[in-house]
């Protein structure tokens, strides 16, 4: 069985809320950037609801002096209720607080109906840009006794505030009135900006590493085989929790948290280890000419020559809250007694070998010795392990306690430098965490629950784990003349129900497009639980956040997000987020990423990598030099240039994320057209093929770009006869 990763380990830092607000205290030191950032991702708002037969999620009632009935139905303007309002006393109010403090900007005015009481109902309106202090009420109004009226008023009559904290309506004559209705409040929307698009063909240029294309995948099926070779895949990942304890000599994992802790034979090979499964994996990746990418053990245990054996079994350690009887290992239990404690003291031996880096060396040699050094065309990349933050529990029948930022840095010093004598040419990844808050703090301080006052962090000077793991590694090869690890690898799954999830319902797919915005925008707070976590208020910016630390602590070590998924990859939805991952990828110069679980190739999701890496079905390839690409509202209209040394040609990928069709200009500098560009689009109206349209003319006059609700277009133009030219403004239009 091939070991599924879990989520459960992810999942449950959500409870942490608040008491990680420590971690603000650790935020990345500051590094140069590497180009000019775009502009900012906006959020342009859609109306937003704040009554309509209740109120509306989020929303809280914040009133005084005032009786309130949220489902009055004596008088209804829409639906079946209405909000009935008394003021019990002079200068009462109803004040309903905002989920959160909305940038007006979002909205341009209050609609809302009013049906007045008897003798009509003098109020006072205003808008409270934060959550305290007397509300500015800027307007006046007499609701109508006894009928039903519309208004709609532009925030600019209520203040013009920079955000919306609370709305209130007051009494403003000093005695209590008779009761009022409510119905059909909202914020309107405002409507989005002009568009605009640009690239300069001269400004930011960068080398794209075609190993930010790269998957995880080791189950691999005809079909997939058949994907790998259609898109060139450039390098491939052996990951997975299972692989932590992967025995090369006897081809048994344990599958651990996965799959109650059991040992299981990777493949049916009966020559071990020639025919391994790893070994067949290394062969499938020189068939279709991708890089090998392995994860070799660092825990300092490895599966034994058992594989039925089991980390907690239920006839030694007594009976468990489950078991995998269903698969027909009824003695695999789950570790948890069913009173709900842990088992503990369990063997773990029970199911493994305790091994020294010794063996990792022997394993790198024996792969050397077989397909030749990395130097030579072998196996290129090893990750140090898989995930060692979370051992303490993906593994803790063999690691139950969290490891502190000295033993992290000793087994990284031990296994990296194992790697190294087995082949100095080998690429070492590291540390490969898998959650945001062992970014900053040390899994022996999580497992405790210790935020508050971080006993093993503290005792580091505060200083956030990466970043100090950084500084060690630095001194050693500084005192050692010898560079063990190549990259800093962080594992980034995006939260809030987005990751590894099918697409979900509307209000999903909204957030899976807004949080790729997550791996580079220094604007963009988080909309979940690492909002409230920290460090710098939620704001992730994986990206630059991980440039930062290689720049102030091991210059010159390359940036790899070894797992991350963003959802959805059945659905349109998910696609658009890969493209537009993939794009950032390139933008931001991260030099290698493999995709966890990737998507079957006849799923949306595998159209994202060919319009990267094969969109005409010919090997047709995104540009390899990143060129600055803007977007004036990246939220809605995504926009992604590089050339292709190969032939100079100008590749242009816009990505519209909205489900309304766009239309933008788009202007060139410094580029010089060659003739027409050819025009490939993917989109919910053919989730079957990339759809080859007719050629577009490229000219010196200003043309239109459109592009179609829930799509991405990619334009080859070809390069003149030079590769340079200052400005010329040209539009693109299909």
């Amino acid at each position: 069985m091939k070991a599924v990763h879990t989520l459960f380990a992810r999942r449950r830092f959500a409870a942490l809320g608040a008491v990680l607000l420590m971690l603000a205290c650790l935020a990345a030191p500051a590094g140069p950037a590497l180009t000019a950032q775009p502009e900012p991702e906006s959020a342009r708002a859609a109306d937003m609801a704040v009554y309509a037969d209740a109120l509306a999620a989020g929303w809280q009632d914040w009133s005084w002096s005032t009786t309130r009935n949220f489902a009055a139905t004596a008088q209804v303007h829409g639906g079946a209720k209405a909000l009935a309002v008394t003021f019990t006393a002079g200068w009462a109010g109803l004040s309903l607080r905002a989920p959160s403090d909305l940038p007006a900007g979002d909205y341009t005015a209050l609609d809302f109906w009013a049906y007045g009481g008897a003798g009509g109902s003098p109020v006072g309106l205003g808008i409270q840009p934060t959550s305290s202090g007397d509300p500015p009420l800027v307007k006046q109004l007499n609701f109508p006794a006894g009928t039903w009226t519309h208004y709609n008023i532009p925030l600019s009559e209520l203040g013009g505030p920079a955000t919306i904290a609370r709305l209130t309506w007051q009494e403003r004559t000093g005695t209590a009135q008779a009761t009022f209705y409510l119905d059909d409040i909202r914020l309107v929307g405002a409507p989005p900006a002009a568009l605009a698009l640009s690239v300069d063909a001269a400004a930011d240029v960068h080398a794209i590493s075609p190993n930010i294309y790269g998957m995880n995948e080791y189950g691999s099926s005809g079909a997939f085989a058949a994907f790998m070779d259609e898109i060139d895949l450039p390098v491939r990942r052996w990951g997975g929790n299972a692989t932590s304890r992967y025995n090369y000599q006897n081809d048994i994992s344990n599958h651990a948290f996965d799959w109650y802790f059991a040992n299981l034979k990777e493949s049916d090979a009966t020559n071990l280890p020639a025919d391994s499964a790893v070994n067949r994996f290394i062969d499938e990746n020189f068939a279709a000419g991708s890089q090998s990418f392995l994860v070799t053990p660092m825990s300092g245990y490895v599966a034994r020559n058992a594989p039925l054996a089991c980390g907690f079994s239920v006839a030694k350690y007594g009976a468990q809250q489950s078991t995998a009887a269903g698969d027909g290992r009824p003695d695999c239990g789950n570790g948890v007694w069913t009173n709900g404690n842990p088992v503990t003291s369990n063997d773990p031996l029970d199911t493994s070998l305790a091994i020294t880096p010794a063996f990792v060396t022997g394993w790198v040699s024996y792969l050397a010795g077989r397909y030749g050094t990395a130097a030579n065309g072998g196996v290129r990349y090893y990750n140090l392990d898989n995930e060692p933050d979370l051992w303490w529990e993906t593994h803790r029948d063999v690691a139950p306690t969290g490891l502190t930022y000295d033993q992290l840095r000793d087994r990284t010093l031990a296994y990296a430098a194992a790697i190294k004598a087995g082949d100095p040419g080998a690429q070492v990844l590291g540390p490969a965490t898998g959650i945001w808050p062992y970014y900053f703090v040390s899994p022996y301080d999580g497992q405790r629950g210790d935020w508050a006052t971080p006993d093993d962090t503290n005792a580091h000077d505060g200083v956030a784990l990466t970043a100090w793991y950084l500084q060690q590694l630095k001194a050693h090869d500084d005192a050692h003349n010898q560079r063990l690890l190549d990259y800093l690898d962080l594992h980034y799954y995006p939260q809030g129900g987005v990751a590894l999830t099918t697409a979900g319902d509307a209000a999903r797919q909204a957030l899976r497009l807004r949080s790729t915005r997550s791996l580079w925008d220094p604007t963009y707070v988080d909309e979940s639980w690492i909002a409230q976590a920290g460090p710098d208020g939620g704001i992730v910016k994986l990206i630059p956040r991980m440039r930062a630390w290689v720049n102030a602590n091991y210059p010159g070590t390359k940036l790899a997000v070894g797992e991350y998924n963003w959802g959805g990859q059945e659905h349109i939805n998910g696609a658009l987020a890969q493209a537009d991952v993939l794009g950032i990828f390139g933008r931001e110069a991260l030099d290698l990423a493999t995709l966890w679980a990737p998507p079957a190739p006849d799923e949306p999701g595998a159209y994202a990598f060919r319009m990267y890496r094969n969109y005409n079905g010919s090997g047709g390839k995104f540009g390899d030099q990143s060129v600055r690409a803007a977007s004036s509202d990246q939220g809605r209209l995504s926009i992604y240039a590089a050339r292709r040394t190969s032939d100079g040609a100008l590749t242009v990928l816009v990505i519209n994320k909205t489900g309304e069709a766009l239309a933008a200009p788009l202007a060139l500098a410094n580029f010089a057209p060659g003739g027409t560009a050819q025009v490939y689009r993917y989109s919910a109206a053919n989730l079957n093929a990339i759809v080859r349209l007719a050629d577009q003319a490229v000219g010196a006059q200003s043309l239109e770009l459109s592009a179609p609700a829930n799509s991405m277009t990619l334009y080859v133009i070809p390069a003149g006869g030079g590769w340079w030219r200052t400005y010329l403004p040209v539009t693109l239009r299909h």
